[in-house]
């Protein structure tokens, strides 16, 4: 589960210099300005030549770039290493945002723009690798490795068990995971797959998407974090969390949304049950007053609990502000005050627990954690220098937490506060109008994906788009790639970390010693392939094609 700071492409230094670090990317939208700004043109482009620069950087990503169909997040610029949210082998892909599923989805948007098939097949082809990929029960893990299970096995064991802060990684459960939208991105690109063209060879892994949500659910509406039920993976004398009902990265709420598609494009009414049950669930968890908010899990019997070890029981800032979100999205499905009813107690709750100036600073007006029982702010650090000798721990103390993973969060309550005041006061039968669920809705009609993103450079500053689409074509290189600078980097593995802590202080650090292969910030970037780009600027010049038109 990733409340961190989102990570993407990966490039190993020393094919650059003589440093010894490979790297990765940013958060997408922090990528995109250095991505787009390589080169300008002051022609004004025309639609052949976004259509010629759509292809060849298309075929470099298809025909250089995947492994069967499927991707990772970025790779050095002569392929010979590649990064997901960890270090990757050739012969992995990574479902997990952003991800196979997310080239695929792009894909689609280029098929609709431009009408070339060839962007149909390269879709399927990203089907394919997920298809393969796709756990027997039907889910989907953050990675594969069409190598086949021993192959990730070993890479779990090396790589994974070593990434002392991503302890998601430090433990091979061979299921699936709901964990970063990561089931529930495959699950509604194979949705979309089959939408196109109702072909039935996808039929069959869609349904086997389906069942896998049906049949994880709990009978109170909830889901765990991975399924089947494995466990077996105590942290610190932790119980395994994976089990637990989850709220935290939305996956009850990406669940509901995919059955919801799956209801309208299908017309199974089959799984208007599982729908009602899992938004029933939001207003059942959430805590009595005065600490009327919801936690980033619980257990089956609906007591908060914790996940990884720097995710204490506690109730979350940032989940409530979700929920809320959720719950007025539930009311214009299905006009039921119940959902908006105790939305007022978990605003005065996050009113409650907002930190003075003196604690937040610049970091965030509200703890990420609020103790159970006292309401007091509890803030995460760690000590040690790898995943054999550190431990995380939380307490009182608002100093020296931990730079990976915010103790503190910037939450828009006032927003909140007006949306459900705009909520009540819209009648039910109004606030659902355009509800998928209301008998007699509209035909359902899925929306597009990648082109729908948004913060692309010049957007918001004034430039036109004949020029940010200009900017986007020169910066594509004579390879057929947009050059990235990857910000992230992580060291190699060198083997299992000893139980000595290594000199130096690792407690704000992203990443221990040297046997760490956590990702960290690269003080020296250098560019490569970045799928994340690829997908944002393919994404400006399929809207220029729409607007255009």
């Amino acid at each position: 589960m990733t409340l961190e700071i989102p990570e993407t492409d990966f490039v190993d230094a020393r094919h650059m210099s003589m440093r010894c670090s490979p790297i990765a990317l940013l958060p997408l939208l922090c990528l995109l300005p250095m991505a787009t700004a390589v080169a300008t043109s002051s022609d004004a482009p025309d639609r052949a030549h976004v259509l010629d620069t759509m292809k060849r950087a298309t075929g470099f990503m298809v025909d250089r770039v995947s492994y069967r169909g499927g991707y990772v997040w970025s790779y050095l610029p002569d392929l010979s290493r590649r990064w997901g949210e960890l270090e990757a082998r050739r012969t992995m892909i990574w479902i997990q945002p952003p991800g196979t599923p997310g080239m695929g989805n792009l894909f689609l948007d280029a098929y609709h723009a431009t009408g070339d098939e060839y962007y149909y097949r390269a879709a399927e082809q990203a089907a394919g690798a997920l298809i393969a990929a796709q756990h027997p029960s039907g889910g989907w893990n953050y990675v594969a490795d069409l190598a086949g299970e021993e192959s990730l096995q070993e890479w779990y064991g090396t790589i994974g068990r070593n990434a002392w802060r991503l302890e998601e990684f430090q433990h091979y459960y061979g299921n699936a995971t709901f964990d970063d939208q990561t089931t529930a991105e495959a699950a509604k690109f194979i949705l979309r797959l089959f939408a196109e063209k109702r072909e039935p060879k996808y039929r069959a892994p869609l349904d086997r998407a389906i069942g896998f949500v049906l049949a994880s659910q709990y009978s109170n509406g909830g889901w765990p974090q991975r399924y089947p039920l494995m466990g077996g993976f105590s942290k610190d004398g932790n119980p395994d969390y994976t089990s637990f009902i989850t709220f935290n990265d939305d996956v009850a709420a990406e669940n509901i949304d995919f059955l919801i598609k799956c209801y309208g494009l299908l017309g199974e009414k089959r799984l208007l049950d599982s729908i009602r049950r899992g938004m029933d669930l939001f207003p059942a968890a959430q805590q009595e007053a005065p600490q009327a908010g919801w936690a980033l899990q619980y257990t089956p019997d609906m007591e908060p609990a914790g996940a990884r070890t720097y995710e204490p029981k506690a109730l979350a800032t940032h989940v409530t502000a979700e929920v809320i979100d959720q719950l007025l999205r539930f009311y214009h499905f299905t006009g039921e005050v119940k959902f908006l009813a105790r939305i007022p107690e978990a605003l005065e709750w996050l009113d409650a627990v907002r930190l003075p100036p003196e604690l937040s600073g610049d970091r965030g007006s509200y703890p990420t954690f609020v103790e159970v029982g006292t309401n007091r702010p509890l803030f995460i650090h760690r000590k040690g220098s790898n995943v054999f000798n550190g431990r995380y721990y939380a307490d009182y103390n608002h100093r020296n937490t931990v730079g990976h993973y915010s103790s503190f969060r910037t939450i828009d309550v006032h927003a909140l506060r007006d949306r459900l005041q705009k909520a009540l006061a819209t009648p039910p039968d109004e606030a659902t109008r355009n509800s998928p669920l209301r008998p007699g809705a509209p035909a359902f009609t899925l929306p597009r994906v990648a082109a729908g993103l948004g913060g692309f450079p010049g957007r918001d500053g004034g430039e036109n788009v004949e020029a940010r689409v200009a900017r986007v074509i020169g910066a594509l290189n004579n390879e057929g790639y947009w050059p990235s600078p990857l910000r992230l980097t992580s060291n190699p593995y060198k083997g299992e970390g000893t139980k000595v802590e290594a000199p130096g202080d690792f407690s704000q650090s992203r990443v221990g010693d040297d046997t760490d292969t956590s990702p960290y910030m690269d003080p020296q970037p250098v560019n490569g392939i970045s799928v994340a780009t690829y997908i944002a600027n393919m994404g400006e010049l399929i809207r220029f094609l729409e607007e255009s038109r």
